[in-house]
């Protein structure tokens, strides 16, 4: 089931609560993963007994490291469950491959130490091949718990390429969150395949009747080969 493997998204800047009610109430009936907030309605996804994940640096990554420590405490404290925290691209455009570790190891404790799920946003959609492998590397090292490819405000998203190049070079235990321009059940499946055990989607309700509706059909014609 699809459903199982997607974080319910909602990022944009205009969230209302009632965008927030809506989704969570979505996630409930539809048995998604986690429901992905912006920082100020954690405490609200909570109230409602969904497993909750919200970003941090968003959507830039390029905040101080005691604005995202800040950022990290308070969502700690309004009961998040899992944390996505944007890359600094600008140090590894840079080439400051040893400070980028030194902060995600600093940001990694503090959620780590409060039980949190430590997801590393790297934008893959705009980074060589090398640099994803330089991530993956500088990653495992801090022992992040997942690496996810995009925020979605970059030019491009999810790659089955990037999801395929990114499990070759983690180690087991470092999971992989794809996210960014997952709009159908087909390609939803197709990163599953290629090692993504997370998807980020905004468009999680449409996937999933999609996939219901296949299910409906393939159990008309006899078949059973869907996902």
């Amino acid at each position: 089931m699809l459903a199982s493997y997607i974080d319910h998204t909602i990022l944009k800047p205009t969230t209302t609560l009632f965008d927030i009610e809506k989704i969570c109430n979505e996630a409930l009936e539809y048995g998604f993963a986690a429901v992905c907030v912006p920082p100020p309605f954690v405490a609200v996804a909570q109230a409602f007994g969904v497993r909750t994940a919200t970003v941090i640096g968003f959507p830039f990554g390029y905040s101080a490291v005691a604005a995202k420590l800040a950022e990290i405490g308070q969502v700690i404290a309004d009961g998040v469950d899992e944390l996505d925290i944007v890359i600094n691209l600008v140090l590894l455009k840079g080439g400051r491959w040893q400070e980028l570790e030194e902060e995600m190891t600093v940001l990694t404790a503090r959620a780590h130490a409060g039980g949190k799920i430590v997801k590393v946003i790297i934008e893959s959609g705009i980074l060589s091949n090398e640099e994803i492998i330089q991530c993956c590397k500088v990653y495992s090292r801090v022992g992040v718990d997942f690496l996810k490819t995009s925020t979605g405000y970059a030019e491009k998203g999810a790659s089955v390429e990037a999801v395929q190049l990114m499990r070759q070079h983690l180690p087991a235990a470092i999971r992989i969150k794809a996210s960014g321009g997952i709009r159908n059940a087909a390609f939803a499946r197709q990163l599953i395949a290629a090692g993504a055990d997370r998807l980020g989607c905004s468009a999680s309700v449409a996937i999933v009747k999609e996939e219901q509706a296949s299910r409906k059909t393939d159990e008309v014609s006899g078949r059973a080969d869907y996902y």
